[in-house]
């Protein structure tokens, strides 16, 4: 906490306006926070350290939906610790975003008729600086919205001078330890991005493709392969097939005929052909497939590349020029015009890899580039989790991670672009090769040049958890709030993130893990569990919703939607319902501020206190420690349903309701009361605070007088119990229950007032009979009282008045004809369920539904019967 935190402010208002409206509070709310420093972390505080990095979002970005369910929980988290006494670290920030923020800007230059080479690198990536200043960061400004608890003095962006160190650190690091290396390898390509991208940036899907059959060689030594690819044909090197496959035992090592080209290939035998799939040939293009690739490197094969950057064919022929689908097309007539196509099949459904960016198809391509040795960082990435260093949760989620970081490839870490960190290795005239570290200087002198390559923008956040802390310099922020302890983000960037910042930085911090925990949240979704998507038009902006029902609600909604691990579907409904919380909140508050809750003085003693306000007590201590142990598992739907059941049905429905006849007496037992109805609110608002934040603090101070309940203290269990009041006060409830469904069953309107006898001697509920009688609109008999309805509940009995209330010959009309249609609905049912034949072909839904048909109207039979019981007679 810093010194502007311990400033005390003015003493607030005690008074609220009638109805709560977010958009006059949220915003100068927020900013009263901030400025009064209750965010900021203090790295030589004696608190204990609490840290959580935000998964930092593109500087292109926007909040969307996954972002506002992901930065409610870190907030609820870093807000509840912060009120437990720690040091509360939740530090913010953005990534580069390399091919992102790269095409934002071409497509700006594009409007003007230019291109980044028009400029040049320097002048474009100035460029670039200026459109991140001008336009990049938009979701910061939102988070704020949100209401985000971030330390904003800390806020980092991966392209800042102290986190480029970091990147040029570590990857000085790696290439003195062997762990970096240029290699000539197969990589995916994007031609419209014309960048390398990583495997777990290439999305998949089911494409309409075609797969066509090809006859090579000639004569008695021929065989077919199919391909889905026919335009790289013209780089193949070789035919593989299996070396036990009988079929072409006599071929392997001779060369046939590639078509439409003056060259000939050899036939290899290769134990990576499953000679059961299609012919069990297989064209080999080394050049331009993984498998393909490892085939040749195996077998010596030449690698022939045929298409450019921007896959168009560059192989000398008729075919030159053309795009690699122009190219697919006109090979296969060629093929066909020379009778070389044995069987086409269209549509030929497989899937195929897209750029996660523009969705372009991806080209596998032969190229060099930088690469990471991932053998030695994965296992230790495994073993943290393995022997309980790193928790994952939850648990079974462990599975996936295994599955990517035990058989994880060499990572492509080079991208051909200008916006991001510039690989440090300069290449002399004589083949020299030098990696600069960020304390040295590179060579100079003519010849020298620095490779063009950027890094891949993921190696710079893998490093966020430390980097942002300030490493490689050993600073008080970095021996204070690392590791952190927990990483929040969703299932789905395990593989791009998770196990990125998992091998850097156990690699760089000594083995020292970079979280303790990893809670991994689902998808949100809408309200059918569909994918949000811009196709399927059911895309929703949370700022919309933030306008129209106030953040407050949209925050509570996500969180009681967040299942552990499990996808979220919101919507608009459930923020309506939540809105309607955050103001049965406000009015409740507003009510007990106007009959005298108060927080001033102890709590009154247990005995002089009455079985509801020990019932309430006792329900509040029980739910914080409910509360605190759904935190610690992650359990967020589970506290917030638990939060939305006490606050709502045990202390707005009965607590207020029942305590309005004790104020109404006064004296000592309604004093008494207005200070446990403080206690209770005050405990309440401070658990419901880090997840509705605005309307909490709000509510807080005005009960309280307090500075703020963002730095109030968290509550704790205080361990009272008391059993007995629990049981008393559920005996209440159920009497009270059974009156209302009696009532409501005989027609009465809810206010409708009813002359009543309640006979309650010997019972726990004798005190409570004002307020039985107050909540159930119970009149006390008067002379002419002549009990026409009984009901003996818990011991207790209560007798109606019913007479002039309700036209008892035209309920006993109305009920007899509900109960002619529920007998009807019996036996029909019943006798399709007793005709065999009709069993026997009916699918098992129908008779599920006939069932649960015949169970309703049992139900209604019994229900209705004992209405007309109860009726007084006409």
């Amino acid at each position: 906490m810093t010194e502007n935190a311990q400033q005390q402010p003015p003493a607030p208002d005690t008074e609220l306006p009638t109805q709560y409206a977010p958009a006059d509070v949220e915003g100068p709310l927020y900013e009263r926070w901030v400025e009064r420093g209750y965010f900021e972390a203090d790295a030589k505080s004696d608190k204990p350290p609490y840290t959580i990095v935000i998964p930092p979002p593109n500087v292109t970005g926007s909040l969307h939906l996954g972002h506002a369910f992901q930065h409610t929980l870190m907030d609820a988290l870093t807000r509840r610790k912060r009120m437990q006494g720690y040091e509360s670290l939740w530090l913010p920030g953005m990534d580069h975003a390399g091919i992102a923020t790269q095409n934002k800007v071409e497509q700006q230059l594009a409007e003007e008729g230019k291109s980044r080479h028009d400029l040049g690198r320097e002048e474009f990536v100035e460029r670039v600086w200026q459109w991140k200043e001008e336009y990049g960061g938009k979701i910061l400004g939102q988070m704020r919205r949100l209401g985000d608890g971030v330390d904003w003095s800390r806020e980092r962006f991966t392209m800042d001078e102290g986190l480029s160190k970091a990147v040029q650190t570590i990857f000085k690091k790696l290439y003195d330890d062997e762990l970096i290396y240029r290699a000539e390898r197969i990589i995916n390509w994007c031609p419209r991005c014309l960048t390398a991208i990583s495997d777990i940036e290439v999305e998949y899907q089911e494409d309409d493709g075609e797969l066509v059959s090809i006859k090579y060689g000639e004569g008695d030594e021929t065989l077919v392969v199919a391909t889905t690819r026919a335009e790289t044909m013209l780089g193949d090197t070789a035919v593989a097939v299996h070396p036990d496959d009988e079929r072409y035992r006599h071929l392997v090592g001779k060369r046939i005929k590639l078509p439409l080209t003056d060259r000939s290939i050899p036939v290899v035998a290769d134990t990576h052909v499953d000679p059961e799939f299609g012919t069990g040939a297989v064209k080999v293009t080394p050049a331009h497939d993984p498998n393909d690739f490892a085939i040749g490197q195996r077998h010596g094969l030449e690698s022939i590349t045929v298409m450019d950057e921007r896959a168009v064919i560059t192989t000398h022929g008729p075919f030159q020029g053309l795009d690699r689908f122009e190219a697919r097309s006109a090979i296969v007539a060629a093929l066909r015009s020379q009778g070389r196509i044995v069987a086409e099949k269209r549509p030929y459904v497989h899937s195929v890899g897209h750029c996660s960016r523009c969705k372009t198809t991806i080209e596998p391509r032969l190229s060099m580039q930088w690469w990471v040795k991932v053998g030695p960082l994965a296992k230790a990435a495994g073993d943290a989790v393995r022997d309980g260093r790193v928790k994952i949760h939850p648990e079974d989620m462990s599975k996936r991670y295994f599955d990517w970081v035990d058989n994880m490839h060499d990572w492509c870490i080079s991208r051909q672009l200008w916006w991001g960190h510039r690989i440090p290795v300069w290449y002399g005239p004589g083949g020299e090769v030098v990696c600069v570290g960020p304390d040295e200087e590179p060579p100079t002198g003519e010849g020298w040049r620095q490779d063009t390559d950027v890094l891949d923008t993921w190696f710079s956040s893998g490093l966020w958890p430390f980097s942002t802390l300030g490493w490689p310099e050993q600073t008080e922020s970095l021996a204070k709030f690392y590791p952190t302890d927990v990483l929040l983000t969703g299932h789905d960037i395990i593989f791009f993130w998770v196990a990125r910042m998992m091998m850097f930085g156990l690699y760089a911090m000594d083995g020292e893990v970079p979280f303790r925990t990893i809670a991994l949240t689902g998808l949100v979704r809408d309200e059918r569990g569909k994918k949000m998507s811009k196709s399927f038009g059911n895309v929703v902006d949370p700022l919309d919703w933030m306008d129209k029902y106030g953040s407050d609600a949209v925050r509570f909604t996500l969180a009681r939607g967040a299942n552990p691990g499990t996808d979220v579907p919101i919507g608009e409904d459930w923020v309506q319902a939540s809105r309607n919380f955050a103001n049965k909140i406000w009015n409740a508050t507003r009510f007990a501020l106007m009959n005298g809750a108060t927080v001033e003085g102890p709590l009154p003693a247990p005995e002089q206190l009455s079985a509801t306000d020990r019932w309430i007590l006792c329900r509040l201590n029980k739910t914080v420690a409910e509360v605190d142990a759904f935190y610690e598992d992650f359990q967020f739907a589970k506290l917030s349903d638990a939060l939305y059941h006490f606050a709502w049905d045990e202390v707005f429905d009965w607590y207020v309701e029942l305590s309005k006849t004790t104020f109404q007496a006064g004296g000592a037992a309604a004093e008494a009361s207005k200070r446990v109805l403080g206690e209770v609110l005050d405990v309440t608002l401070k658990l419901l605070h880090p997840v509705v934040p605005f309307v909490t603090d709000t509510l807080w101070t005005t009960l309280t007088g307090g500075e703020s309940v963002v730095v109030a203290e968290w509550p704790e269990d205080s361990g009272f119990r008391d059993e007995a009041a629990e049981r008393e006060i559920e005996t209440l409830q159920s009497v009270i229950t059974e009156v209302r469904r009696f009532r409501a069953d005989q027609g009465l309107q809810p206010g409708q007032r009813v002359p009543a006898r309640l006979t309650l001697d010997g019972t726990a509920l004798a005190p409570h009979e004002a307020a039985i009688r107050q909540l159930l609109r119970l009149q006390p008999e008067g002379d002419s009282f002549t009990a026409t309805a009984t009901l003996p509940v818990a011991g207790a009995e209560v007798a109606l008045d019913l007479s002039g209330t309700i036209d008892v010959a035209a309920e006993r009309k109305r009920l007899a004809k509900d109960l002619a249609a529920a007998e009807k609905e019996k036996a029909q049912a019943t006798a399709k369920l007793g005709n065999e034949a009709f069993l026997a072909k009916a699918p098992e839904n129908v008779v599920d539904k006939i069932r649960t048909r015949l169970a309703k109207a049992q139900e209604d039979i019994t229900r209705i019967t004992a209405q007309l019981e109860k009726l007084p007679q006409a």
